[in-house]
């Protein structure tokens, strides 16, 4: 009996280690994409500030408004370039985690921190376009909702196979609520209250 249960949940783990890496491998390419077309983006902006954007739809989604504010090239040079650096990191994390490779714990505390850092950079950044700038930049936007879940699958991850050390008793219960799938809920809660800022603050302006 308790060599079939250890099958089963073996069996669990490598069907929720495939939809995590996946999940992170999808969101890197996203967010891959989506850093590429903001740096092709910002040269138009350099030669043309004038010019219009793909992404520049109307006065509150206007990547090009967003583009020439300090914010978004805080570090001296455009944001999207720190994208076009992590994501493939991003990406090839994922790649061999759906390879089966077993990373060291240093690894994936190293991918939670840095998903972590980066994560709390493109929230900085939501809350001053909608704040501070008032003003979206949608590629921006797919960012901001890429970077949430690929913070969620690394925790995700690290939690149910305990890269932090946790206690015992205090690791059971952790996967209990990994299990009742409650981290996926506070995820989806915490997306839905980022789109109802955005729309309490621009309201109709986002269709005009």
């Amino acid at each position: 009996m308790f060599n079939n249960l250890f099958k089963r949940n073996k069996k669990d783990d490598i069907k929720s280690n495939r939809w995590i890496f996946g999940t992170m491998l999808a969101f890197g390419i996203t967010g891959l994409i989506s850093a590429f077309v903001l740096t092709v983006e910002k040269f138009h902006v350099i030669e043309n500030p004038n010019a219009t954007l793909s992404c520049s739809f109307n006065i509150v989604l206007n990547c090009a408004t967003v583009m020439q504010t300090w914010q978004a090239s805080v570090f001296g040079f455009p944001n999207s370039l720190i994208g076009l650096m992590a994501y493939p990191v991003v990406i090839a994390v994922a790649i061999f985690g759906l390879a089966g490779v077993k990373f060291p714990r240093w690894v994936l505390i190293g991918a939670n921190i840095g998903y972590l850092l980066g994560a709390v950079f493109a929230y900085w950044l939501f809350f001053q376009s909608v704040y501070v700038i008032q003003v979206l930049c949608p590629w921006c936007l797919i960012v901001t909702f890429s970077t949430t879940l690929l913070l969620a699958t690394i925790t995700h991850y690290n939690l149910r196979h305990n890269t932090f050390n946790l206690k015992g008793d205090v690791h059971n219960r952790i996967k209990q609520i990994l299990a009742n799938d409650f981290d996926k809920l506070a995820v989806a809660v915490w997306i839905v209250a980022l789109i109802a800022l955005v729309f309490l603050k621009f309201g109709d302006s986002l269709f005009l």
